[in-house]
């Protein structure tokens, strides 16, 4: 059974169908949450290199989302971990933060935007990176 369970949240609809499975998942395995957002509005010649943010540092928008979630979450009766990582390209900051065995992550939950074939030839998919590239069991949620 999942103990920690990430959660990648972007704020759109279907990130939060995916933070309402993780509750589902967490409910079965009295797991926490771990909700983590990638703010990637540091440049690519950034010297930043995915670092958790304290949460002084967060944006409006990331606060907003993780007060969303933290308050979905805790309804439930589930202990909840709000990250924010302040990097490039969320597939890659997603994952590193899932990899890192110091964050024992067990299980990840993503939705997926569903953008369809010809736009992730060109954009790539952030749900299909992380399906792809994390080690933790992936449950990509449409």
């Amino acid at each position: 059974m999942a103990k920690r369970i990430m959660v990648c949240l972007d704020g759109s609809k279907n990130s939060l169908r995916g933070l309402d499975k993780a509750i589902s998942f967490a409910k079965q395995s009295g797991a926490t949450i771990v909700g983590v957002h990638s703010d990637t509005t540091f440049g690519a010649f950034s010297a930043v290199r995915a670092p958790i943010l304290p949460t002084k540092e967060w944006k409006d928008e990331a606060r907003k989302l993780m007060n969303v979630a933290q308050k979905k979450v805790e309804k439930n009766k589930i202990e909840f971990k709000g990250v924010v990582i302040g990097g490039h390209t969320s597939g890659i900051d997603l994952t590193t933060f899932a990899n890192n065995p110091g964050n024992r992550i067990d299980q990840i939950v993503i939705g997926s935007r569903g953008m369809g074939f010809p736009k992730e030839l060109f954009f790539g998919s952030t749900s299909n990176f992380v399906l792809h590239k994390a080690k933790a069991p992936v449950t990509v949620v449409k």
